[in-house]
C-alpha cells in the first residue's frame, strides 16, 4: 500500500518557547524533562520496581500521610479520580458532592457513572463552604461519600478542608479530595485532616506534564475496596480468593488490581508507564529537595505579587480573595477590552498563554498561574509587562509600569523578611 505521506512531509518537533502562565499545564522543570528522557528497563526488573518503591516513599511525603498505599495510576488527573470513585462505589451507594466550579461538577458527573446516588450543593462561583454547609448536608443526605475538589482552577478558589475531616470521621463518611490544582503551592496535610482518598496530577504545582496521578489511600479506604477485590483468571493461583462485593466495573481502574501490582505480589495488571513514573519520581525529588514549606512559601510569593500586579493596572480580581489558591489569580475582564485578542496577543507575540474559563465564567476572567517552574519573579514580571502593553494596545489605560512595580514590591518585602 503506498503512503499517502512521507516522513518528509512532517517537520521535527519544534514547538515554540511559550511561557506558560495559564492554570495548567505549566512548564516543566527541567530535571523532570531529563528524568523522562531516561532509556527503559523492563518492568518488573528490580531496578524498575525499586524506582515504583521510591515513587512510594516520595508520595507519602508529598501527601504527608503513613498510608502504606501510596502508588500511581497511569493516565491524567482525571484517570486517579476516575479510579477512586469507580473503586468505592457500589451502584446506588450515596455520594455527597459540594460545588464551587467545574470540577465539582465533574466529580458528579464520574459519581453518576459509577451508578452512585449523587447529591450536590452548591455556592456561587468565587465563593466557598464554610464547614456547617457541609455538616448540615451530610447529616441531611447521610452519604457514603464526600467527594470535594480542593482548588478548583476554574474559579481560582481554595476550599478549606482541615475541619472536614472530623466531620466526615463523626458521620462514618469517607472523605476525598482531588487537590491536582492545589497540591505542592498550597498546605495539604492528608493524615492531620483525615482524608481517606487523595488524587492528584503533576501539571500544576509539582512541575511536571500532564499523565500520571498521584494517588493515597487511607486503610479503612483500603479495606473496603478490597472487599471488592479480583484476580484475573489469566494470573491467578490456587490462593487467590473471590471477592467478597461486586466485581469493580473498570478493570484498568480496579485499584485492588493495581495495589497488587504495585505489592509484594507483583501481580501483572498493566505495563507501568516507565517514563511518566520516572518524571513523576523527579517531581517529587525537586519539591521535597526544595522543602514543603519553602515551595508553599514561593508560590505563595509568586501569587501574591501577581495578584498585586494585576490591581496596581487598576484590574479587578475575581472571587473571594481570601480563599483564593496561592498559584493562580482571576482577573475580571474590563469593559471594552476582547478577552480573547488580549490572550492571543499574549500568545503570539510574546509567547505567554494564560487561560480564560468555563460555564458562566467563560469569556469574563482570565486566569493566571504562577506555579511550579514558573512561580518565578521573572515570570511573574514579564507577564505583568506583556499584559499591560497588550491592554494598552486595546486602549486601556493604566499607570505606566505599576504592575511591574507593585509585584517587585511584594518580592522586596519577601527578600527582607526571609
Amino acid at each position: 500500500m503506498t503512503s499517502l505521506y512521507a516522513s518528509s512531509d512532517f517537520a521535527p518537533l519544534s514547538p515554540p518557547p511559550r511561557l506558560l502562565m495559564g492554570p495548567g499545564p505549566i512548564n516543566c522543570y527541567p530535571r523532570v524533562l531529563t528524568a523522562m528522557s531516561t532509556q527503559l528497563v523492563g518492568q518488573y526488573d528490580p531496578v524498575m520496581t525499586g524506582y515504583m518503591n521510591d515513587v512510594m516513599a516520595l508520595y507519602r511525603q508529598v501527601f504527608n500521610t503513613n498510608n502504606q498505599q501510596t502508588l500511581l495510576i497511569d493516565g491524567t488527573s482525571r484517570a486517579g479520580i476516575e479510579a477512586v470513585l469507580v473503586s468505592a462505589i457500589e451502584p446506588g451507594d450515596k455520594v455527597l458532592v459540594p460545588v464551587f466550579g467545574r470540577f465539582g461538577h465533574l466529580l458528579a458527573e464520574i459519581a453518576q457513572r459509577a451508578d452512585a446516588e449523587v447529591h450536590t450543593i452548591e455556592v456561587p462561583w468565587g465563593e466557598v463552604f464554610k464547614p456547617e454547609q457541609i455538616e448540615e448536608a451530610i447529616k441531611r443526605v447521610q452519604p457514603k461519600m464526600l467527594a470535594v475538589v480542593q482548588g478548583d482552577t476554574s474559579t481560582t478558589m481554595l476550599q478549606p478542608l482541615a475541619d472536614i475531616g472530623a466531620i466526615c470521621k463523626a458521620h462514618d463518611v469517607l472523605f476525598y479530595s482531588d487537590a491536582t490544582a492545589s497540591i505542592g503551592g498550597n498546605a495539604f496535610e492528608t493524615d492531620a485532616w483525615h482524608l481517606d482518598a487523595v488524587s492528584v496530577g503533576l501539571q500544576k504545582c509539582l512541575g511536571g506534564p500532564s499523565g500520571s496521578a498521584p494517588v493515597t489511600m487511607s486503610d479503612k479506604f483500603v479495606e473496603l475496596v478490597r472487599k471488592r477485590h479480583h484476580v484475573e483468571a489469566g494470573i491467578r493461583d490456587a490462593h487467590h480468593v473471590d471477592a467478597l462485593g461486586p466485581r469493580i466495573r473498570s478493570n484498568y481502574f480496579d485499584l485492588p488490581m493495581i495495589m497488587d501490582y504495585w505489592g509484594e505480589e507483583r501481580l501483572n495488571h498493566h505495563t507501568e508507564a516507565a517514563s511518566m513514573l520516572f518524571c513523576a519520581r523527579e517531581c517529587a525529588r525537586v519539591h521535597l529537595e526544595e522543602g514543603q514549606d519553602a515551595v508553599i512559601a514561593r508560590h505563595k510569593v509568586a501569587g501574591d505579587a501577581m495578584l498585586a500586579g494585576v490591581q496596581a493596572m487598576g484590574l479587578t480580581p475575581f472571587g473571594d480573595l481570601a480563599n483564593k489558591m496561592n498559584n493562580v489569580v482571576g482577573v475580571v475582564i474590563p469593559d471594552g477590552v476582547h478577552g480573547e485578542a488580549v490572550r492571543e496577543t499574549l500568545l503570539l507575540r510574546f509567547n505567554i498563554e494564560i487561560g480564560t474559563s468555563f460555564g458562566p465564567l467563560k469569556g469574563k476572567i482570565w486566569r493566571i498561574g504562577t506555579m511550579g517552574y514558573n512561580a518565578r519573579e521573572d515570570a511573574v514580571l514579564h507577564t505583568l509587562q506583556s499584559l499591560e502593553t497588550t491592554l494598552r494596545m486595546q486602549g486601556f489605560a493604566m499607570p505606566f509600569g505599576a504592575g511591574v512595580d507593585a509585584a517587585l514590591a511584594v518580592y522586596n518585602e519577601a527578600s527582607s523578611n526571609a
